[in-house]
């Protein structure tokens, strides 16, 4: 496969465990029923799955299914400007200044209705102009 060859997600969850790859398979399916129109692709250099919405002339990133060895993340590039009234997304803790996330552990039940709401606003921030999204955090100020 050549650097301009794109790896299939399957083939990229082939390294992981069968609960792992259950897992990130669900939360991809959560992306594709939040945003059907998402673009999906493996982004090696990260060891992830990112999805970009298909605006702009290179699209927008917003999203990624982060599987690592003992649990999945489904996380949004601009969480930081999100509404989380449950207290659901994580990433404040670690300081992280604009992601956040969320961590499934395999065989893990989720509120998958939650989820695809989480990721809708999270392509609806994200296809915000800049200074549209940093007046989302002045208003709740």
């Amino acid at each position: 496969m050549t650097a301009t060859e794109t790896i299939p997600p399957e083939l990229f969850l082939e390294g992981y465990s069968d609960g792992v790859r259950a897992t990130a398979n669900r939360l991809r399916a959560v992306v594709k029923a939040a945003v059907p129109d998402a673009i999906e692709r493996v982004r090696p250099g990260w060891a992830l799955i990112g999805y970009d919405l298909p605006i702009r002339r290179h699209g927008v990133y917003f999203a990624w299914v982060w599987p690592e060895r003992e649990h999945v993340h489904l996380g949004f590039q601009h969480g930081i400007f999100m509404d989380d009234p449950a207290r659901m997304l994580q990433g404040a803790h670690l300081k992280l200044k604009k992601v956040r996330y969320v961590t499934v552990d395999p065989g893990e039940d989720f509120p998958e209705t939650t989820f695809v709401k989480l990721t809708r606003h999270a392509a609806d921030i994200a296809a915000l102009p800049p200074a549209a999204r940093t007046a989302l955090l002045a208003d709740r100020d």
